[in-house]
């Protein structure tokens, strides 16, 4: 009979073994860089907020309706311990349009609104210029 595998000697199944068992030595990137194809994916839109409300219940989070050009995103914004609603309403801001819905509160929320915090003042990412709705910024 024709043999289908090639036999291995205990000494080579006990290296095999302890190749096997050996910690293995995984490269840790601890400085949480990503590539630049990784950051291609992330789009990041201009829009306007058209709309804004404090969300019931919640201390952090603010309602907005914001116009990214093709359609209208309603976007959740823990910004409501910094910024009245009505002062939001008519900014030009960056949005991560790509970023899966997500509820929070029961409210779904289409995106996120990219804002700095600087020792507990946040401050939302802008434009000196318009730059126009739906734009993608890089």
């Amino acid at each position: 009979a024709k043999q289908l595998f090639p036999r291995i000697e205990d000494k080579q199944a006990a290296k095999i073994l302890e190749e096997l068992d050996a910690p293995k030595e995984t490269a840790k990137d601890d400085t949480g860089q990503i590539t630049i194809d990784e950051f291609m994916k992330v789009d990041l839109r201009t829009g306007k907020i058209l709309e804004a409300e404090k969300v019931k219940k919640s201390r952090k989070l603010v309602k907005l309706k914001v116009d990214i050009g093709t359609e209208t995103r309603q976007i959740l914004a823990g910004i409501a311990e910094s910024f009245e609603p009505e002062d939001l309403i008519g900014r030009t801001v960056i949005i991560v349009a790509n970023l899966k819905p997500a509820k929070l509160m029961g409210i779904e929320s289409q995106g996120m609104v990219l804002a700095a915090n600087n020792d507990g003042s946040l401050l939302i990412a802008g434009f000196d210029q318009e730059p126009g709705l739906g734009i993608q910024v890089r």
